[in-house]
C-alpha cells in the first residue's frame, strides 16, 4: 500500500471534522460549550493545571462524539434494516459521549464554583431579599418579549414552534430568579438540571431547533436579571 504524505492525512483529518460539524448537532453543541468555557476560563483567570484539566475534558468530549459518529457511519454502511446489535452498538458509543460530558461537567463546575462563588456572593445577598412579585414580573416580561419576537418574525405559535422558544424562555428566566433568590448551590443546580430537560425536550419533539431553543433562554435569563438589576436599583 502507498504510503501518503503526512499533510494529506491532516487534510482527511480535517475533512472528517468539518463532516461532524455539518451533520451532526450534538457537535456543534459541544463546540459552543467549549468555547464559552474556555472564554469564562481566561475571563476568571483560572491557574494553568485547572486549563489543563479544562482542555483534557474538552478534548475527552469532542473526541468521544467523533467515535460515535464514525460508529454509526459504519453501522449505516453495513446494515440497511433494522438490527438489534448495530441499535447496541450505536446506543453504547452514544453513552461514552454522556459519560464523558457528564465528567467534564463535573470538572468545569468543580473547576469554576468556588471562583464564581467568590464574586457573586455579595450580588445573591443583595437580590436575595427581593420580595417574590419581582420574580413574577420578570416572567410576565419574558411572556411579552417572547410574543412579541414571534409577532415580529411571523414563525411558529406561543406554544409551539418559531423564534424564540417560549418554554426555554421561560425556563431560563425560572432558573435565573432560583439562583439570584436562594443563593443555594444545590437548588440552582436542580434549576440548571430542570432547564436542561426543558431544552432537550423541545429539540427531541422537533418543536425547535438548537438555535431557537438557545434564543429562547438567552432572553429568559437576560431580562430577569436586567428586571432584578433594576429594582434593586430603584431600593
Amino acid at each position: 500500500m502507498k504510503r501518503r504524505p503526512l499533510f494529506q492525512s491532516f487534510n482527511h483529518a480535517i475533512d472528517g471534522l468539518v463532516f461532524v460539524l455539518r451533520t451532526q448537532r450534538n457537535m456543534r453543541i459541544h463546540l459552543s460549550i467549549a468555547a464559552i468555557v474556555l472564554a469564562l476560563s481566561l475571563a476568571l483567570g483560572i491557574n494553568g493545571t485547572e486549563f489543563v484539566l479544562l482542555l483534557f475534558a474538552i478534548a475527552m468530549v469532542i473526541s468521544a462524539e467523533l467515535i460515535n459518529t464514525a460508529i454509526e457511519a459504519v453501522i449505516d454502511v453495513t446494515t440497511t434494516s433494522f438490527d438489534p446489535m448495530a441499535k447496541i452498538a450505536k446506543d453504547v458509543a452514544a453513552a461514552a459521549v454522556l459519560v464523558t460530558s457528564l465528567a467534564a461537567a463535573i470538572i468545569a463546575y468543580v473547576i469554576f464554583y468556588p471562583i464564581i462563588d467568590e464574586f457573586s456572593l455579595g450580588a445573591f445577598e443583595a437580590v436575595s431579599y427581593a420580595p417574590m412579585h419581582v420574580t413574577a414580573i420578570s416572567l410576565l416580561i419574558v411572556i411579552i418579549v417572547v410574543i412579541a419576537a414571534k409577532a415580529w418574525t411571523r414563525t411558529g405559535t406561543w406554544l409551539r414552534g418559531g423564534w424564540p422558544s417560549g418554554h426555554a424562555a421561560l425556563a431560563g428566566s425560572l432558573l435565573t430568579a432560583i439562583a439570584l433568590i436562594s443563593r443555594s448551590p444545590l437548588l440552582t443546580t436542580l434549576a440548571v438540571i430542570m432547564a436542561l430537560l426543558v431544552f432537550q425536550s423541545r429539540m427531541e419533539a422537533k418543536f425547535h431547533t438548537a438555535v431557537q431553543v438557545l434564543a429562547g433562554s438567552l432572553i429568559g435569563i437576560i431580562t430577569t436579571v436586567l428586571i432584578f438589576q433594576l429594582f434593586m436599583g430603584f431600593e
